[in-house]
């Protein structure tokens, strides 16, 4: 039984600072969303939504972190694995958006097909590429973080920003 509690704390503490990053991305994008659409009488989603989508793509990161394909480029600059990280999360996250706009449909149509069409046709896609933007500028921001965290060492970020022992080179 502690072997249990203990993989699931480490899992929770491995997930936290995607967790917290994105869940305050996410209900910055869920607002701002929200502020747009109020505009046309629609309504957006809740911040339960952006709070289970922030859960499931931090795990999803997470699980694409442990890819050997995700650190592509570990002796150039950090750009590059910026960049590749940065396509890879954005891909992620769009098919979240996509799959979180089209399940719904599915009850109200006649097949997956029949409910695709429908999220074509009624999906406000200049909304939906705006918030894809703000969520790929967000992913952006984790990426050179995350980048940072790794060629400055486990912690080091964390000390910097939160105190506790001093960085080395400080």
């Amino acid at each position: 039984m502690n072997k249990v509690f203990g993989f699931i704390a480490r899992e929770f503490r491995e997930i936290l600072p995607a967790m917290i990053y994105f869940m305050i991305a996410f209900h910055i994008v869920a607002l701002s969303h929200a502020l747009s659409l109020e505009r046309y009488g629609i309504e957006a989603k809740t911040s339960v939504a952006a709070t289970i989508m922030a859960l499931i793509v931090a795990k999803a990161i997470l699980v694409a972190d442990a890819l050997p394909i995700i650190n592509r480029f570990p002796d150039r600059p950090l750009i590059w694995n910026v960049l590749w990280k940065t396509m890879i999360y954005g891909l992620v996250a769009f098919a979240f958006r996509y799959l979180e706009e089209w399940i719904p449909r599915i009850g109200d149509a006649d097949g997956l097909g029949a409910a695709n069409q429908a999220l074509l046709a009624e999906v406000v896609w200049t909304h939906f590429w705006a918030v894809q933007i703000l969520l790929l500028a967000t992913i952006v921001g984790y990426a050179c973080t995350s980048e940072l965290e790794r060629v400055l060492g486990p912690g080091t970020l964390h000390r910097y920003f939160f105190g506790g022992k001093r960085a080395a080179g400080s």
